[in-house]
C-alpha cells in the first residue's frame, strides 16, 4: 500500500531532496522501542515522508510536531485522520528556529528524531549543536559512513571535524545498523540509528563553538600535514609545547580533549592581546 502511495506522489522523481523512505515494519517497531515515546513528550520528527514511523507512533502519543520541505508530504498527511494531531511545519529544517519553538512550548525539553536526508545530515547536526541544551535526547538515522564519522575517536580513519564538534555537546550511542533493503528507493549504502544525549556537564573552558570549528577546519583541511605546519597560522610551536601537544602529530592523532584545550588557549591568548 505504501509503495502505491509513494508512486502516486511521484517521489521517485524528487531526488533533489535526497530522501529515501523506510518500509521495513520490523525496523519501524525497533525504532519505536528505542524511542520509547510517552504521551507527555514533546516529540519533533524531521522528514516524516509517507508516515511509516509517524502513523504507528500515534498508538503511543496524542500529538506530534513534524517538519518537511516537500508540499506533497503535507498533502499526504492532510488526507489522514491523524492530521488534526500533527503540528506541521512546511519549511527547510536548516532554517528552523528551535530556540523559538522551545520557548513557545514553555521551555519543555524536545525529543527530536528522524531519518535525515543524506545531503543535509552533516549540516543539520552542526545547525543543532548550538541548541543542545533544549533537547532531552535525539534519535537519528544516518548513512553508515556519516555515523562512523560522528562516533570516531582519534587515531582512526573516520575521525575528523564532525567527531570533535558533535562529541563536545552530545554523548552518542550506536543503537543498530539498517540494511539498504529496508528502504525505497533502495539506497546504495546501509544506515545506522544513533542516540544523542546532551552532556549535562562540559569541560570548564572559555568555550566558543566558532573557534573550535575554525581550528578543526584548518587542521583537517591539511589532514596529512603535521600540526606545527597545519596550525602555524593559529599557534606557534612554543604554544603547542606549552600545551603539551606533540607538534609532529597529524590532526587525526590529536584527541578530542586536546582540541578543546587548543580552543580554550586560543580564546585566552586572543583576549590577552
Amino acid at each position: 500500500m505504501i509503495k502505491k502511495q509513494h508512486l502516486a506522489f511521484n517521489f521517485y522523481n524528487k531526488k533533489y531532496f535526497s530522501q529515501v523512505f523506510l518500509k521495513d515494519k520490523n525496523i519501524i517497531k525497533k525504532i519505536i522501542f528505542f524511542l520509547n515515546p510517552k504521551k507527555n513528550d514533546l516529540l519533533f520528527e524531521i522528514g516524516p515522508g509517507l508516515g511509516a514511523l509517524t502513523i504507528p507512533l500515534f498508538d503511543f502519543i496524542d500529538h506530534l510536531t513534524v517538519i518537511d520541505i516537500d508540499n506533497d508530504v503535507l498533502n499526504f498527511f492532510k488526507n489522514k485522520k491523524i492530521f488534526s494531531k500533527i503540528h506541521f511545519y512546511l519549511m527547510d529544517v536548516l532554517n528552523f528556529n528551535f530556540l523559538k519553538f522551545y520557548f513557545k512550548n514553555n521551555k519543555k525539553k524536545i525529543r527530536i528524531f528522524g531519518n535525515l536526508p543524506y545531503n543535509i545530515s552533516t549540516e543539520f547536526l552542526i545547525h543543532i549543536i548550538k541548541y543542545n541544551f533544549i533537547f532531552k535526547d535525539a534519535h537519528f538515522m544516518f548513512q553508515k559512513e556519516v555515523s562512523n564519522r560522528i562516533l570516531a575517536t582519534h587515531n582512526t580513519k573516520f575521525y575528523g571535524r564532525l567527531s570533535i564538534l558533535i562529541q563536545y555537546f552530545f554523548k552518542i550511542k550506536k543503537l543498530f545498523d539498517i540494511s539498504q533493503n529496508s528502504f525505497f528507493p533502495i539506497p546504495k549504502v546501509s544506515s545506522t540509528f544513533l542516540k544523542f544525549s546532551p552532556h549535562k556537564l562540559f569541560p570548564e573552558l572559555s568555550f566558543d563553538i566558532n573557534i573550535l570549528s575554525k581550528i578543526t577546519k584548518i587542521a583537517f583541511s591539511k589532514r596529512r600535514k603535521i600540526l606545527k605546519n597545519s596550525l602555524k597560522k593559529l599557534f606557534t610551536e612554543k604554544d603547542l609545547i606549552f600545551l603539551n601537544i606533540d607538534s609532529s602529530l597529524r590532526p587525526e592523532n590529536l584527541s578530542i580533549k586536546k582540541y578543546y584545550i587548543l580552543t580554550d588557549y586560543f580564546i585566552k591568548k586572543k583576549i590577552n592581546y
